[in-house]
Formats: C-alpha cells, structure tokens, sequence
C-alpha cells in the first residue's frame, strides 16, 4: 500500500483522473493508457482510493476534539512474490502513468525517483489474509483455460459401461498433452517457495508463542484490572450508528455487482486512548499470525468468500483502514461475517468509534444486526480505481479448477475416481 496525502487543491483533478482509467463506475479498464493493470501477470487485485477524514467527528461523542487530518491517496495491490519486486516492476513498466497520478500528492515532483518515492511512501499492514497462500495468477489463468477446454472436450453422453470413466479421463489426459505440446494449452509447474519465505515464517511461528510466553505471567496478574477497564469502557463508549444517507448508499451500490467479486474498503477511528490503541494492535498481531499460520488453505474462521483481506493503522494508530476482495453480494458478505464469525468482528472493529455496544468484547455487537450493517456502510469509502486480473471467477471456481488439473495428473484412477473427476467439468 502506497499511501501519500493529496496536495491542497488537487483532490478534484485527481478524482477526475482516476474516472477516466475506468471501463465501469470504478472497476478499472485493464488496458487503460494510465495505469494497464492487465500489463502486470503477477498482480491479482489492485486499488486506487481516497480516504478522507469525514468521520473524525464522531470523536465528539468522547468528548474529543477531532484534529485536522490530510486527505489521502491509497494505491493498494496483492501481488504474487515480494512486494517491492512489485514496486520495481511498476515503478519501470508504468512510470509516466504512475507520475501523473502521484504528482497530485505532496513531495512528488516529476524529477523524483519514482521507485524511491513509493518505497518511501509503502505502508506495511498490521494483519492479512490471503485465501489460498501460494496461488498465483500464473497458476489461476491456466486452470481456468484448462477448464474451459476440458468442459469443449468432455462428452456429454451417459457413460453405462464399466470402465468408460477411466477410459475418458485417459482420452482427455492425452488431448491436453498434445495440446500443451503443441502450445496451445500452458500448465505451468508451481514455483518452489522461497528458502527466506519459509525461514521468516518459521521465526514467526516459534517467536510469537515465545513472547506471548514471557507477557503470560504479567497478563495474569493485570487481567483483573484489564478486564475491569475493559467492561467499565463497553458500559459506556458511546454508539454511532445512524442509517447512511441514500445518495451515500447509492454511490456506493453504483461501485458493486459488475463482477462475481466485489471489493470493500472502510476507514474509521480508534476510540481515544491507550487502552483500546494497545488493545487493537496486541489483537492485529494475533490476527496476523492466525492468518499466516492457521487460515492459509480457502478459510477465514468458517468465511469461504474472501480472496484478500489487509488491516492497515494510519495517523500514528488513531485509525484504521480495513479493505478486502470477496465473492457475492455485498448484504451476502455481511450476512456471512455475522452469522459465521461474529465474534471475531467485534473483537477487532470494537474498537473503533461508534461500533454497536458489546459485553466482554465479543457479544452483542455485530449481533445486533441493523446497528451492525449502518455502521459498517456508514464507513465505507468508495473505491474509484478496482482492478480484477481474472474477471468472471470465484473461489469456489479456483478451487474447481485445481482439482480438475489434479485430476489430469494423477498418473491412474479408478473408475469411481474417474468418474468423480468428470463430474467436476
């Protein structure tokens, strides 16, 4: 995520901009002359959005005057590999485009290094989720066309003999070798994990429980006193959960349902003080370790739906900015959340301003499911610039297509087995 603030003056030039690299209220043309996203085969999702400080005022209610905060541009994408190879690969496919939008932010200057700029301005996130750690584009692009071309090929008469499954699935292993032989078909071998990748991760996994470790006597002596502070906070912090205006709401629905997959991204406050900023980040950094360690494999909790997710802290943790890609309707998404994982959203976004009251942190809250969905609309930004790299597809589709090419190559089946397999073209 590249984050910078917009220079005074240039926010409508800048919105404008944006506008005009779209095929579709907000959903980028792949091929457009400013920024071709579809240029890039290693990046999945990609957005460019204005986060402003609209919502400040809700501190009011705790007795806080907001401060005056800048108004940003964000330019957030999910990426196959390190992100600065990313940034590199921008930085010298893209540089004009990229310098007409960033020279709308303070500090850039056409004579800038471009790379060095956005390294500077590169933001890491405190928690991510990514559904199935691993997938490339590369590797989604090629399963969807072996799809398609198994699906031409299959026959689609009954098959009454015994051994007609397993004969079939021989016939077509053979077509797609030929085809693949012949070019016209591209099942890439996966690329090995990287040696650092798989060290860094393993430090993770052993460091955190360690310290965790280390604070656990400290937490049991403190529990009580946290504990109190905590209900004393949730008895009183107050709700700020009024129903979005429609003109918002309609702006917002204009952005959505031109694809199977949606993009979301809301922007809100931490609730003043230590406390709960301490409290937010301790829980981003078990968030973080769960989704690196435990949720790598289609599952967020018992959610199926999201592609990415990414909790980023702006404005020295005062606030949060919380952005995903998932599958389905937006109502479809909340419904999930609340009814799947309702807890773990309040254990997080309880802490933001306004959130709908909780006990003991993870009841009530999202539970109390009107308050829960003005809220969350309240604070969604709408994204100008949302690019998709394989429009059309679901997760429930990649994860089709994957058993499909495991299916291809595995060298015998049975008939059972076979049959199985057809079943999914």
């Amino acid at each position: 995520m590249v984050v910078a603030a917009i220079a005074a003056g240039r926010e409508a030039d800048l919105r404008a901009l944006l506008s005009s690299m779209n095929a579709a209220p907000g959903m980028a043309d792949p091929r457009n002359a400013i920024l071709p996203f579809g240029a890039f085969e290693r990046l999945h999702f990609a957005r460019l959005v204005v986060l402003d400080d609209a919502l400040q005022a809700d501190l009011q209610a705790h007795g806080v005057q907001p401060p005056r905060l800048a108004t940003y541009l964000a330019f957030l994408g999910d990426c196959d590999g390190p992100a600065d190879d990313a940034l590199a690969e921008l930085a010298q496919r893209a540089k004009p485009g990229l310098a007409r939008i960033f020279e709308h932010c303070e500090g850039f200057a056409a004579d800038n290094d471009l790379l060095a700029w956005m390294r500077t301005h590169n933001r890491r996130a405190a928690a991510s989720f990514v559904n199935w750690v691993g997938r490339s584009v590369r590797q989604i692009r090629e399963e969807s066309a072996l799809q398609r071309v198994l699906a031409e090929r299959v026959p689609r008469r009954p098959l009454a003999v015994r051994g007609d499954a397993e004969r079939v699935h021989a016939e077509l292993v053979a077509y797609v070798a030929g085809e693949v032989g012949a070019g016209r078909l591209a099942l890439t071998p996966e690329e090995p994990t990287p040696l650092g990748w798989q060290l860094r991760k393993l430090v993770n996994l052993v460091a955190v429980p360690l310290l965790g470790l280390v604070a656990l006597p400290f937490l049991i002596v403190l529990a009580p006193l946290l504990a109190w502070q905590l209900r004393a906070r949730e008895t009183r912090d107050p709700e700020i959960c009024p129903r979005p205006r429609s003109a918002d709401i309609q702006a917002l629905h204009a952005l959505e349902d031109h694809d199977t997959t949606n993009q979301y991204t809301a922007l809100g406050a931490v609730k003043p003080g230590l406390y709960r900023r301490w409290l937010l980040t301790l829980l981003l950094v078990f968030t973080e370790y769960a989704c690196r360690h435990i949720f790598t494999r289609g599952f967020l909790a018992r959610v199926q739906t999201i592609h990415f997710a990414h909790w980023f802290f702006f404005d020295d943790k005062t606030r949060v900015v919380f952005v995903s890609n998932y599958d389905g309707s937006h109502q479809g998404y909340m419904d999930d959340f609340i009814n799947k994982v309702g807890w773990g959203l309040n254990i997080l976004f309880s802490n933001g301003v306004g959130w709908p009251r909780t006990r003991w942190l993870i009841f009530g809250g999202s539970r109390i499911e009107q308050s829960f969905k003005y809220y969350q609309r309240r604070h969604q930004v709408p994204t100008q610039v949302w690019y998709k790299a394989y429009p059309g597809l679901a997760l429930v589709e990649m994860k089709r297509n994957h058993r499909i090419r495991q299916g291809l190559e595995q060298p015998t089946m049975s008939d059972s087995e076979a049959l199985a397999w057809l079943r999914l073209l």
